[in-house]
């Protein structure tokens, strides 16, 4: 998950985008990769509207929602590396 944060505002600049390896083929699984993408989008949003959300928690709560959410459509626990940019 890569995403990028306005540091004044506390927004969401860009993304979320979804890179994958070895964990689905993206173009066979585009209706989970959307998901994927809308639920990393709630988990920031939800960061970002918190003031005192830190840098770990936001990468904490990412992964963390992302993978039960992956378990319980896959049955897998894919390694989630999120990458939180600040601009």
């Amino acid at each position: 998950v890569v995403a990028a944060i306005d540091s004044v505002s506390g927004e969401m600049v860009s993304g979320p985008d979804i890179v994958t390896r070895g964990f689905v083929y993206v173009r066979e699984a585009e209706p989970l990769i959307d998901e994927i993408r809308e639920a990393a989008r709630r988990a920031l949003a939800a960061c970002c509207r918190n003031p005192h959300c830190d840098w770990a928690t936001m990468k904490n709560r990412v992964r963390d929602d992302l993978s039960r959410m992956l378990f319980q459509k896959t049955k897998r626990s894919p390694m989630i590396l999120p990458i939180i940019t600040e601009i």
